[in-house]
């Protein structure tokens, strides 16, 4: 069984614990086409639990549901990227090297 990576962790380590939980669970025979249609769905999900906090005060509990709603979507997300072979603490490293050159506005 996968074990969880240590708080702290890189990007790396967690990409690595997704593939082998997917692997371990099954999701790793899903396409690349289902895997999008599963993040957009934790995405809806994430997005409906912001919704619900907007103008109101925010409990513990729907701060929990949000943060575990963040979380589908970030592990879906790496799934996805490992699917199609994206290192993406590289990828997030090579962006932001050249958005430090852009001119923002």
């Amino acid at each position: 069984m996968a074990e969880l990576p240590h708080l702290g962790a890189s990007l790396a380590d967690l990409q690595a614990y997704v593939r082998q939980m997917c692997d371990e669970r099954g999701f790793s025979k899903h396409s690349v086409e289902s895997k999008f249609v599963k993040l957009l769905e934790e995405l809806g999900e994430f997005a409906q639990a912001a919704a619900k906090k907007a103008g109101l005060s925010v409990s513990k509990e729907r701060k929990a549901e949000i943060a575990a709603e963040a979380a589908d979507v970030f592990i879906v997300f790496l799934g996805l990227c490992d699917k199609l072979d994206i290192d993406l603490e590289a990828a997030f490293r090579d962006k932001e090297e050249k958005n430090k050159k852009r001119v923002w506005k």
